[in-house]
């Protein structure tokens, strides 16, 4: 069971989930953290730079539609990898929420 098999299987009975993503593959866009909403993705078109809830060769990633090619979307994150390409069965959700972050100064 990997990190994002529970939201997946929400998303897959018509849930909406929110969590907080680890890690800095989505830096510039989504921090380590950060809370997101993400929905089915039901008959959304879905574009480039479309941040979705994904699964490409066994790993489960929240990244970017990088290329889209017919019935075919590249992944990839925002620090410059390529995940690879995946049909819209692999894509469970669709960021559609990123919480702002309210920084105080000191």
């Amino acid at each position: 069971m990997s990190w994002a098999t529970h939201y997946i299987e929400k998303l897959k009975n018509g849930d909406t989930v929110q969590f907080r993503p680890r890690g800095n593959s989505m830096k510039g866009k989504i921090a380590s953290g950060q809370l997101v909403t993400v929905e089915p993705v039901g008959d959304r078109k879905l574009k480039i730079n479309d941040i979705v809830l994904c699964k490409v060769n066994g790993n489960q990633y929240l990244h970017l539609i990088k290329a889209i090619q017919g019935d075919r979307y590249q992944i990839g994150n925002n620090i410059g990898r390529i995940n690879g390409w995946i049909t819209q069965n692999g894509i469970f959700g669709i960021c559609v929420n990123i919480e702002n972050l309210l920084l105080t100064g000191s």
